[in-house]
């Protein structure tokens, strides 16, 4: 179930974030040697932006979005390592286009790693120059 995201959200997406971020093993002691690199702030779902995966009621990924008018960024996009491959990732992303088309975005743009590339390029994002990719809103 994807649904908006809550501030009650924030511990349980702090775990999925500090889980997805060290993952990937090529960023894993460059998160590590800054530890507030690892430390989800609350903005997001203080400003009411994210959405939030929920599965068996447990929070197993979430997304975050900002920006205005015809360029909207997504800021996060994290999924629980243990809960990949199952299409929330890309659930998670339709969701976020949904509700920024209605706030007049003409594209989304995600700055990602290079790691990352393997989920964009499939859910639909082009490559402008690694690591920035920008993608216009799939229909949905």
């Amino acid at each position: 179930m994807i649904r908006l995201g809550a501030l009650t959200d924030l511990p349980p997406a702090a775990g999925v974030y500090r889980r997805a971020s060290l993952s990937n093993a090529g960023d894993r002691a460059s998160l590590l040697a800054p530890p507030e690199h690892l430390v989800l702030g609350p903005g997001g779902l203080a400003e009411g932006r994210p959405y939030v995966a929920e599965e068996d009621g447990s929070v197993v990924g979430f997304a975050t979005w900002a920006g205005a008018g015809g360029s909207i960024e997504l800021e996060d996009l994290f999924v629980d390592p243990g809960w990949r491959r199952r299409g929330i990732a890309t659930a998670l992303v339709g969701r976020v286009v949904e509700a920024v088309r209605g706030r007049g975005a003409e594209f989304v743009e995600v700055t990602a790693n290079p790691h990352a590339r393997e989920f964009y390029s499939p859910a639909g994002f082009t490559a402008a120059a690694w690591p920035r990719q920008t993608s216009a809103p799939r229909p949905g």
